[in-house]
């Protein structure tokens, strides 16, 4: 899904940047916020997760000029204990909420050792690993995930249990860069990609693992933050705000010297890379690695933008009226 484009051109992620911010300013969305996005988005076509970075752009400004979002959300933090918190995104972007739960879990969890921060009342939250780099930049371990509105019907597939289950795990290194996984669960698995028949028929135990992993993803970042399991019991102000998300951090200096648990990780991550690569593949890294390479490489040399990102890009410039700067 996120192979860099076999033909591309080179684009510096700072004009990129700008133009992104200019494209949700027309859109009626804040500086503060659309500084924000442009920052999150163009970050995540560095570290080459094109899925989720400035291509998405149209669909956000499709949304607001549909009226599914909400433009200018108020974000508001509506319960909260020493080690939880519930933070409402006031059916805007996920993307707000989020990184206000993610920061709540990582000063939660550095004054009492664990928090639990769900989100809700938003649309999409963009990709989970945004969220678990924040809590592991602070030390601690991280799980992110979430759940968005179900629509299952009598005699669909069993997969489509699963939702759109996006999740991601990280951990601190030391001298090298934190384990980041950042994965959904049924990739590969979804309506018309070109091997589901194959991998239910050759892999059927990681198809079954895949739904398992998709329907907990549902029930911690769907059920537990307000998105009912039918659609018919949902009630919305702002009808793309079908979503939430749930995050757990925890303080590694409550279960061992944090020092010695960074030394095990860094060497952990020395000896994976002396391996013999998968099938196929020609490298061996942790979850996480690969984009950090990516992101130091391409922050010198400029993101690689295929044929298609470029012209949704294009497009979207013209329709707001913001100058595409290459």
């Amino acid at each position: 899904m996120n192979t860099p484009p076999d033909s591309y051109i080179r684009v510096q992620a700072a004009p990129m940047e700008a133009f992104v911010k200019r494209c949700f300013l027309a859109a009626g969305m804040s500086d503060a916020h659309a500084g924000q996005m442009a920052g999150w988005l163009t970050g995540n076509d560095l570290r080459g997760v094109f899925s989720h970075g400035t291509r998405q752009t149209v669909a956000y400004v499709g949304h607001f000029k549909k009226k599914e979002l909400n433009v200018t959300p108020n974000v508001q933090v509506v319960s909260e204990t020493a080690v939880t918190a519930t933070v409402d995104g006031d059916g805007g972007l996920g993307y707000f909420p989020s990184f206000r739960a993610a920061n709540l879990a990582a000063q939660k969890a550095k004054e009492h050792g664990v928090a639990n921060v769900t989100t809700r009342n938003h649309g999409h939250f963009g990709a989970a690993g945004l969220w678990s780099r924040v809590i592991v930049a602070a030390d601690l371990l991280a799980y992110v995930t979430s759940g968005h509105q179900l629509r299952l019907q009598p005699g669909a597939p069993h997969r489509h249990a699963a939702g759109g289950s996006p999740m991601s795990f990280a951990a601190p290194a030391g001298e090298e860069p934190p384990i980041v996984v950042d994965f959904g669960a049924v990739h590969d698995l979804y309506d018309g990609e070109p091997h589901v028949k194959a991998i239910e028929t050759l892999a059927p135990s990681a198809t079954y693992r895949s739904i398992g992993l998709g329907s907990f993803c549902q029930i911690l970042g769907g059920f537990l933050c307000g998105v009912p399991s039918a659609p018919e019991r949902a009630k919305r102000e702002w009808p793309g705000a079908n979503q939430g998300s749930f995050m757990t951090a925890h303080d590694v200096s409550h279960y061992m010297p944090l020092d010695d648990f960074k030394r095990e990780v860094d060497d952990y991550i020395r000896q994976v890379r002396q391996l013999t690569p998968i099938t196929n593949q020609s490298d061996t890294e942790v979850s996480g690695g690969m984009e950090a390479k990516r992101e130091r490489l391409w922050r010198e040399e400029g993101i690689p933008v295929g044929p298609e990102h470029a012209k949704a890009l294009q497009g979207l410039g013209r329709e707001l009226g913001v100058e595409l700067p290459f």
